[in-house]
């Protein structure tokens, strides 16, 4: 039991104790017990209000986190309304630069942050205009304009905060400006400055720099992490594009060839064989973004078994296993075909009695992941052979690996893109026995 709580029940038990003395003992004739009751309950009630104890809390106790006493920080707070550093930090998690150095972006960014550095106007600009103006002077500070002012020259230039403390410092052309001070820091991507952010006062007295430096660090980091989104975005999307290019052109060759061997013994057959080839080849284009619905991608991966199977016959036999709920799940696109592509290229293909490829997908909802399972029952995979497949695309392997292996290559970084370290991707193979592989990514 905690100090504060054992000393509570020992003066509420001291409290019943005097009560029942002056009830029971001292009091003659004594009260009745009812009357002994209600008066133990009014002290305990006026000993519980009246003490800072375990069961409301002592007033401004420091409160524990992970065990270690802490105690929130006061900081001075400025008398024209700056407010503390958890509330810019709050304000920092929902940060429309968020998505990049835009107006929209920029002028939800001034809104957003003028109340918290203590300035009469705030702007932001990028290295040629202004982005976005808040407060007195947007009448002639205007968005999409050039940079009218000296110091945001200085300071893109420098790379350093500038501080002017009178209105001549600011250099701005207009006469009855009624800004007379100014805080202007770079925001920057690693070492490249890429705009302003201006804090103004209308008096004599500048906002505080730390406050504005903190910001525009702040800010910085913002637009470097919505570049690097941009970078990965390009990258999936480079990726995206080889695994359109690297649909085999040796499957293609092989279907035309099983379609004109059976334009002559089944003609309606051909025509079926040449509609599928059609629907494959549009999706595997004309799909556009990164995800897709489950379904899609189930109706893709069965058009090309079905014009595998018209090639390989009886040798080739599909298990499907899907749990209803997966069909409307988003998947990552281009992402199933080509593993169950390599489980007939590599499973299938070269067993002489054929094999069975089986595709099997479930939702976990406590979980929030998507698993996919395509395993064959082929030949197998020796450990060398599968390092070269996952090695696709790397310098210094022969063309034949880099060719069959950019597939497993090429999807393992567009999951890496795509999910981060939220994906799961194993591969596992055993000549003469088969190859299984899992994938498991975030519910979408």
């Amino acid at each position: 039991m905690r100090g504060g709580s054992g000393l509570l029940a020992g003066v509420l038990a001291a409290a019943w104790a005097l009560v029942f003395l002056v009830t029971q003992v001292l009091v003659d004739p004594a009260l009745d017990a009812a009357a002994t009751v209600l008066a133990g309950v009014v002290v305990s009630t006026v000993v519980v209000l009246g003490y800072p104890s375990a069961l409301r809390g002592p007033r401004a106790a420091p409160t524990t986190r992970g065990g270690t006493r802490w105690r929130p920080a006061r900081r001075p707070r400025d008398p024209r309304g700056v407010r503390d550093g958890l509330t810019i930090a709050a304000a920092g998690q929902s940060m429309p630069l968020r998505n990049g150095l835009t107006r929209d972006a920029a002028r939800r960014t001034a809104q957003l942050i003028k109340p918290l550095l203590g300035g009469d106007a705030v702007a932001i600009t990028d290295t040629e205009q202004v982005l976005a103006f808040v407060g007195p002077g947007a009448d002639h500070h205007r968005v999409g304009g050039g940079l009218q002012t000296r110091i945001a020259r200085v300071a893109l230039g420098k790379g350093r905060t500038v501080v002017v403390h009178a209105r001549d410092g600011i250099g701005c052309p207009e006469p009855d400006c009624p800004l007379r001070t100014a805080v202007v820091a770079p925001l920057a991507i690693g070492d490249r400055v890429v705009g302003t952010l201006k804090v103004y006062r209308t008096q004599d007295e500048p906002a505080p720099r730390v406050l504005v430096d903190d910001m525009a660090s702040m800010l910085s980091l913002h637009l470097e992490l919505a570049e690097m989104d941009r970078e990965r975005h390009l990258a999936a999307d480079a990726r995206l594009d080889a695994l359109r290019a690297q649909i085999n052109p040796h499957f293609l060759f092989n279907i035309l060839n099983t379609i004109a061997s059976k334009s002559r013994t089944d003609p309606e057959e051909s025509r079926q064989l040449l509609l599928r080839l059609s629907d494959f080849f549009r999706y595997a284009v004309r799909q556009d973004g990164h995800f897709a619905e489950f379904s899609q991608e189930y109706f893709f991966v069965r058009t090309y078994l079905s014009l595998e199977q018209a090639r390989f016959g009886d040798r080739l036999r599909v298990r499907y296993d899907i749990d209803p709920q997966v069909l409307t799940t988003r998947v990552p696109v281009l992402v199933i075909q080509p593993l169950v592509e390599n489980a007939v290229k590599h499973g299938i293909a070269d067993a002489v009695a054929g094999g069975t490829i089986h595709l099997r997908a479930r939702v976990d909802p406590l979980a929030r992941t998507t698993s996919i399972r395509v395993s064959d029952d082929g030949v197998g995979m020796t450990p060398e052979v599968l390092d070269r497949l996952l090695a696709g695309g790397r310098p210094g392997l022969p063309e034949s690996s880099k060719h069959s292996g950019v597939g497993l290559w090429n999807i393992s970084q567009r999951l890496d893109a795509l999910f981060g370290d939220r994906y799961t991707f194993d591969v596992a193979s055993t000549p003469g026995r088969g190859t299984t592989v899992d994938l498991r990514i975030p519910l979408r």
